[in-house]
């Protein structure tokens, strides 16, 4: 597909007080960000920009095997618009369609890239937003239509009237922008804010007044919207996405025995007929056969191979 996406991956760990860059922290074996890259994947997304920063040659280190992505360096951290500007070299002369996604939101899906790319192209707008409808909406920027349903504002909770405020639909900051147009959009951003940086969100007000078009579509599931700052947001969101690949196992055939007492991490492979007991965990890019018994108390590492037929229950497989 001829599109590209910008992910944000240049912050620091400062609310996770961790001196590991937020992005690699990792979420059912897999570094956040990873997710993110393999969702634009499986939409066919065709170039990965990825904007890093703070220990910006740990994070390069971590994906040294993908031979896909474009690294791009923000030495100084001046907000999210400031980000995405630094990728027009990368990007000078590209027309197609360009999504800018935060690196710290791994619960995004390909069909969700897929939507707002598709919303993009019916359109023509000069950015769309993939929002979400959230029964909580405390904290995030809220969705103003007007009377005919067009998006006419993006209103920060803080600024919201109380009529705004009971307005569920919300920005979780998943944009798809026009290549044509995403920089001039960019050099528009002023830094007229609190924090005297470039907010991102601020391009939605200047293609309205500019009229370039902006639209949104609530293509996002609400557990899907979901960011990561803190610890205990990391392990709900490491739950949803350990709900997300047991579903998946059970839907390709293979039986879990109790899925609270289970942990398969993202990249593992399971044959057909296999059944896992309690208490078993079984690591990112493990190969297990069709056929196995998995547990109780089995573990099997990462890239651990495991023959089809064999039986596992010890605390540790030992591989064949």
């Amino acid at each position: 597909m001829n599109a590209a996406a910008i992910i944000l991956a240049a912050g620091k760990s400062t609310r996770m007080k961790s001196e590991l860059p937020k992005v690699l922290h990792e979420v059912c074996g897999v570094p956040m960000l990873g997710h993110v890259l393999n969702a634009c994947r499986e939409a066919g997304v065709g170039r990965l920009v990825v904007v890093v920063g703070h220990r910006k040659d740990d994070v390069i280190a971590a994906f040294a095997g993908d031979d896909d992505i474009e690294w791009v360096v923000q030495t100084e951290q001046k907000g999210t618009g400031h980000a995405a500007l630094m990728c027009e070299n990368s990007l000078r002369g590209f027309a197609g369609p360009v999504l800018t996604i935060a690196g710290d939101m791994p619960l995004i899906r390909g069909e969700t890239v897929g939507a707002v790319l598709q919303e993009a192209a019916r359109t023509k707008h000069a950015v769309t937003l993939a929002t979400s409808v959230l029964d909580e909406p405390e904290g995030y920027g809220r969705i103003v239509r007007d009377g005919t349903g067009a998006l006419a504002a993006i209103v920060e909770h803080h600024d919201c009237t109380p009529e705004q405020r009971v307005i569920r639909e919300v920005n979780i900051s998943y944009y798809c922008f026009a290549g044509s147009r995403l920089f001039d959009l960019l050099k528009h951003i002023t830094t007229d804010n609190a924090k005297g940086e470039y907010y991102i969100t601020d391009t939605v007000a200047i293609a309205l007044r500019e009229g370039w078009g902006a639209g949104a579509i609530p293509a996002v599931p609400a557990e899907d919207a979901m960011g990561i700052n803190s610890r205990a947001d990391l392990a709900q969101v490491s739950r949803v996405m350990q709900a997300r690949i047991q579903s998946f196992w059970l839907d390709h055939a293979v039986s879990i025995v109790d899925r609270s007492t289970t942990w398969i991490e993202s990249g593992a492979r399971i044959g057909a007929e296999t059944i896992i007991y309690p208490f078993t965990y079984i690591g990112a890019g493990a190969d297990v056969g069709g056929g196995c018994r998995l547990g109780p108390h089995a573990s099997v590492a990462r890239g651990e191979r495991v023959l089809a037929g064999a039986a596992v229950s010890t605390l540790m497989a030992t591989g064949a």
